[in-house]
This record gives C-alpha cells, sequence and structure tokens, in this order.
C-alpha cells in the first residue's frame, strides 16, 4: 500500500544526504564558526542507504533526489547513484550541487541516471560569490553550469536565496537568464536553519516581493505548466522567454498541505519535515541487525509524526538544532 500520512498526502519523494560536509560555507547554510562535521563512521554508508531505499521504493517511493552537503565531494558517489537507479521502481533520481565539482563530473552524472540537477547559485558577481561562499570559485560553477547545459541536463534549476542587503540587487539579473535560455530559476525565501546570528525577518525577500522586481525590471510574467512534480515552486516565464522562473516561499506562503516528502540526514535521521526538529533514528537499528520489517515500521511512523504544517511564524526565532548542510538542503 503506498505511503500516506494521516492528512491525506501521498509521500512518494525521499531526498537523501550523503554527506554533511561542503567544500564551500555559505552564510545562510552553515556558519563559518563552531561548525564541526560528522566522524565517517556515523555517516550512513551506501550499503544502509541502499538498503533503506529498497524497503521505501516498494511502499511507493518513486523519486530521489540526492543531496550534501555538497554531495559530489562524497568518493563513489557515481557508482552509488548507479546502483539507486537499478532499483525497481524509482521513476527519477535528481541532484542538489553547488556546481564546484560539475565541470568535471557532469558526463559521469548523465551516465549514472541523473538527468536533472539543481544547482545552488547565489551570486552572478565573482567577488560577492566569494563572500557568500567563502570561495574563488565561481568560474568553475559556471563552467558546470555551461557543460550541463551542452550535455542535454534538462531541466537546470539554479537555487539563489535573496537576501535584502546582501544579493537582493541581483534578482532582476537572474530572472534575465530564462529569457533566451532554457534554465530554471527558483527564487527561495531565506529560512532560518542553520543561520540564526543572520536571520531575522527583515531580511527575507518574498516571492511576492521578488515577482514584483521581475515584473518592473525584466518584464511580465505568466503561469508555466508543468508536468507532475514533486516539488513546491510556483512556475511562471517571462512573456517571450524560453526559461522557468520559479518561487519557493516557505516562509510567506507555506506549501505544507500539498508536501510529498521525507528526508533523510547523512547519519540515519528520517526527518518528516524540514522545518521541524522530529528526526526518527533508521542508523541504529539497521546497524543492530534488523529485519526490513523493522525499516518499514519507521517509514510509516515517519509519517504519524509529520506535522500538519510548519510553526515557524509561532515561534520566529526557530527551533533547529541542525544546520541546514546537516539536514540535507
Amino acid at each position: 500500500m503506498p505511503l500516506y500520512d494521516p492528512l491525506n498526502r501521498c509521500i512518494d519523494y525521499l531526498r537523501i544526504s550523503v554527506t554533511d560536509r561542503c567544500n564551500l560555507s555559505c552564510v545562510y547554510c552553515k556558519p563559518r564558526e563552531r561548525m564541526k562535521v560528522l566522524p565517517h563512521d556515523e555517516l550512513l554508508t551506501y550499503e544502509e542507504i541502499l538498503r533503506l531505499a529498497s524497503v521505501a521504493v516498494p511502499l511507493g517511493i518513486s523519486r530521489l533526489r540526492i543531496t550534501g552537503g555538497e554531495p559530489l565531494i562524497r568518493r563513489g558517489i557515481l557508482d552509488f547513484i548507479s546502483s539507486l537507479h537499478a532499483l525497481d521502481g524509482i521513476e527519477d533520481i535528481s541532484l542538489t550541487t553547488n556546481g564546484v565539482l560539475l565541470e568535471e563530473m557532469a558526463p559521469g552524472l548523465l551516465a549514472a541516471g541523473i538527468s536533472r540537477l539543481n544547482i545552488s547559485l547565489d551570486s552572478l558577481d565573482a567577488r560577492r560569490f566569494r563572500e557568500i561562499t567563502g570561495s574563488d570559485s565561481w568560474d568553475r560553477v559556471w563552467r558546470g553550469i555551461s557543460r550541463a547545459e551542452a550535455l542535454g541536463f534538462s531541466p537546470i534549476k539554479i537555487n539563489m536565496v535573496p537576501v535584502r542587503g546582501v544579493n537582493d540587487d541581483e534578482i532582476a539579473a537572474f530572472a534575465r537568464l530564462t529569457v533566451a535560455r532554457r534554465i530554471h530559476v527558483r527564487f527561495i525565501e531565506f529560512m532560518p536553519i542553520g543561520a540564526h546570528d543572520r536571520w531575522h525577518t527583515d531580511a527575507c525577500v518574498t516571492a511576492d516581493r521578488v515577482r514584483e522586481i521581475i515584473e518592473r525590471e525584466v518584464g511580465v510574467l505568466v503561469p508555466f505548466a508543468a508536468k507532475k512534480s514533486a516539488g513546491p515552486s510556483d512556475n511562471y516565464q517571462i512573456t517571450g522567454g524560453t526559461g522557468v522562473i520559479g518561487f519557493i516561499s516557505p516562509i510567506s506562503k507555506h506549501f505544507c498541505a500539498s508536501c510529498r516528502r521525507l528526508r533523510l540526514t547523512a547519519d540515519g535521521k528520517i526527518r518528516p519535515c524540514l522545518l521541524s526538529d522530529t528526526e526518527i533514528d533508521v542508523k541504529a537499528p539497521m546497524r543492530g541487525g534488523c529485519e526490513s520489517g523493522e525499516l518499514e515500521r519507521l517509514l510509516r511512523l515517519a509519517l504519524q509524526v509529520k506535522p500538519e504544517r510548519h510553526y515557524l511564524h509561532e515561534t520566529p526565532s526557530g527551533c533547529y538544532q541542525r544546520t541546514m548542510s546537516k539536514i540535507g538542503g
């Protein structure tokens, strides 16, 4: 029987974090101070992740997204993705990356079964990119995006988090990328996860504000009807454009009623909701020798505790003990 939660949401999408490590230090994702990575033996092995996926897929999980940290820095990632792709019942595997290693790894990703990419990029200016990420890798990221386009990855989605006073003056420039290219640009509202000393309500540029800027400076937006998607993006196109502009608004217009996903953290916790610290441990049972039936029970338990919605507005300072890099962004 497919996975349904108590609110009759059909859960068919599992985000899998394979590492909490990253080769960037983005200010909104992980603090540059007091950041400790997990010991290697605390991370799930590929065999453990594959075992959990092999239990989840017959229950109705058909879509997987590989995340980190930065997933491309973990050794053996291409063979692992190929193993996931071989599971009977998997309809789609996608990957979220910061793009630093994409230029050299794009051919291998395509061969392993990845056709859709999300690339996190918060500035089109190399100097500002360094300020946000702590790295001089902008040129490498842009070459990676261009290589992925040339190889035929589709769609290629660029995720941009506009932060007031940091990069919100680049909203129009990002939107213009979609005029002549088939790139999707998604504007994601800044969330209070892993940035306790940097996040405040005024820093969040709402989706409505982003849309206002685009329509004033670039062009009129018209609704874009996409095929079935597991994502929360509200999609549009600039009139006459070829790409897509999406708005993801967890702060101003939460989309909890249509959520179809669970998350697996790199250290083996099922997280039913991004904006909740509730987690179900699957690593300890697996390493204790549990049967597959117990893993199925834990997956179903995660559904029972999946909240109706997030409560960010009731607790605006957040209650999130993990950084985004430890959750799987």
